[in-house]
């Protein structure tokens, strides 16, 4: 059975969704650009989220990441950083 992969941290502390540096959504996706930008990123001036919920990963769409399982992340855990001015999976690695 697969579960969902958890965010251990976030350093995008403008994100709506961050609470000292971690991300209280139930899930964010990664989505399949050039690079794998967490697409749920939102800054804007008011909270969300829940404080008792520790995000994971609902969807993956970087298929090309060795912990991409059918469009599921696998990974023990990811981090959440900046890369090239946006939101990215700093656990992302190419098979």
């Amino acid at each position: 059975m697969l579960s969902m992969s958890k965010i251990s941290q976030c350093e995008m502390t403008m994100c709506s969704y961050n609470m000292d540096r971690k991300c209280h959504t139930i899930a964010i996706t990664v989505g399949d650009g050039a690079c794998a930008a967490c697409d749920t990123f939102t800054n804007v001036a008011r909270k969300g989220g829940d404080a008792d919920v520790l995000g994971g990963v609902g969807a993956c769409r970087r298929d090309v990441c060795r912990h991409n399982t059918g469009l599921e992340c696998t990974a023990g855990s990811v981090s959440i950083g900046m890369h090239s001015g946006h939101a990215d999976c700093k656990t992302f690695a190419a098979r």
